[in-house]
C-alpha cells in the first residue's frame, strides 16, 4: 500500500557555496500534494570545504573520488548533528541532492559528490539520492529538476524563478512544463565580492553604488548561451570558460563588475519574463537592488514568499523527488530536461 504521509529531510548544497541546506519536510498526499517545513538550518561550510568544493573543476578522476568519499564523509557528520539536535526520532528517509562537481550533459556526463552509500551507512538511515545521473543517461540535460515540484506544489504561479548560483525558471507551455537556465547569477557576484573579503554583497548596496560598464554588458548579453532555445542548462565550467575572462579582460573596479553584472541578470530574466504572477525563491530574492532592476525589465507580479520557502525551496523539492522515487512516480519530466522520456530517477540505499 502506498503511504499518503512521509516523514523527509531534505539535503541540498548549491553552486552558490553559502552551505548546506537541511530541511525537515512532512508531506501529505490527498488528491494534491501539501507540504510542511518543520526544522531547517543552513550549515555554513568550513573555510577548507569551502576551498576544496570552489575547485573540483579540473581535478583528475582519483583526486575526485577521494573528494568524494570525504564529502560524503562529511555530509553524514553534518546530518547527524542536525537530527541530534532537534531531536528528530524517526524518518522515513533522506533524499539528498549532494553537491555537483561536474556538469557536462553535452558529453553524457554529470557528478554529484556526497551520494553512496556509505551515507545511509554512517546516518543510519534510508537514503534516495543521485538525481541527475539517469536522465544524462537518457539524453537529457539532468537540470533543471525542480520543476516537477513547481508543478505539484506551486501550480498557482505562472513563473518559478529561483536566484542562485544560477537563475533559472520554470513555467507551463501549452499543457507542459518546461524550465531551463536564464544566465550565471550568485555564483558570478560572490566569486567578485569575495576579493572584497565579503561572502555576498548585502542587500545589493556595493552593486547600487557602481555604474555599468556598457561595452561589458554588451559583451555578457552577445553570449552565444542566449540564443539557444530551453532545454539548457549552465555548470560552473561554462562560468570559467566564458564569463570569468569576458569580466577579467575589462579590468574595471568591483562595485562597476558588480553593477554591470546585476542589469546583465535583470535584462537576461526580462527577456524570459514578460508579465504573469512570478514566485522567487532563492539567495538572490534578499538582494533587494537586483530586484528592483528586475522589475525595470519585466510587467511581472514578483512574489517573495516567507523566509522558509526562500532559503529551503531546494531541499523542499528535492525531498519531494526522493518521495516520488519511493512511489515509483515520475520525478524528472522530458519535457524539461530533453530526456527520451518521464522517467522515476535515484538510487535509494539502505544503512
Amino acid at each position: 500500500m502506498i503511504k499518503s504521509s512521509y516523514n523527509v529531510l531534505g539535503i541540498m548544497s548549491g553552486t552558490s557555496l553559502d552551505g548546506v541546506d537541511i530541511a525537515h519536510i512532512k508531506f501529505t498526499f490527498n488528491e494534491k500534494w501539501q507540504y510542511t517545513f518543520l526544522e531547517c538550518e543552513t550549515i555554513p561550510y568550513p573555510h577548507c570545504w569551502f576551498l576544496k568544493l570552489k575547485n573540483l573543476v579540473g581535478l583528475s578522476k582519483d583526486n575526485l573520488e577521494i573528494i568524494d568519499q570525504n564529502y560524503t564523509a562529511y555530509l553524514a557528520s553534518v546530518i547527524n548533528t542536525f537530527v541530534t539536535k532537534h531531536q528528530i526520532a524517526s524518518l522515513d528517509f533522506i533524499s539528498s541532492h549532494g553537491h555537483t562537481a561536474l556538469h557536462e550533459p553535452e558529453k553524457g556526463f554529470t557528478l554529484q559528490i556526497g551520494n553512496k552509500q556509505i551515507l545511509a551507512h554512517l546516518t543510519q538511515q534510508t537514503v534516495v539520492c543521485d538525481f541527475r545521473v539517469q536522465d544524462v543517461q537518457l539524453g537529457g540535460q539532468g537540470a533543471p529538476l525542480v520543476p516537477i515540484g513547481d508543478k505539484l506544489l506551486f501550480s498557482d504561479f505562472d513563473y518559478c524563478l529561483n536566484l542562485g548560483g544560477f537563475a533559472n525558471i520554470s513555467t507551463e507551455d501549452n499543457g507542459n512544463r518546461i524550465a531551463y537556465d536564464i544566465c550565471p547569477a550568485n555564483i558570478v557576484l560572490n566569486h567578485y565580492v569575495a576579493s572584497l573579503g565579503l561572502d555576498f554583497d548585502d542587500s545589493g548596496k556595493i552593486a547600487a553604488s557602481g555604474q555599468v560598464n556598457l561595452a561589458l554588458l554588451k559583451n555578457l548579453n552577445s553570449l552565444e548561451f542566449y540564443k539557444k532555445s530551453h532545454p539548457k542548462s549552465l555548470g560552473l565550467e561554462w562560468v570559467d570558460k566564458f564569463i570569468f575572462p569576458r569580466i577579467n579582460a575589462f579590468e574595471i573596479p568591483i562595485k562597476d563588475i558588480l553593477r554591470t553584472f546585476v542589469a546583465h541578470i535583470a535584462i537576461q530574466i526580462g527577456h524570459q519574463i514578460k508579465n504573469g504572477k512570478t514566485l522567487i525563491t532563492g539567495g538572490g530574492a534578499y538582494n533587494s537592488f537586483l530586484i528592483e532592476e528586475i522589475k525595470t525589465q519585466t510587467k511581472a507580479e514578483l512574489v517573495i514568499p516567507n523566509s522558509k520557502l526562500v532559503n529551503y525551496k531546494e531541499a523542499l523539492i528535492f525531498s519531494l523527488l526522493g518521495v516520488l522515487k519511493q512511489r515509483n512516480e515520475v520525478n524528472c519530466l522530458a519535457s524539461v530536461t530533453g530526456a527520451k522520456m518521464d522517467h522515476s530517477s535515484g538510487r535509494t540505499f539502505q544503512p
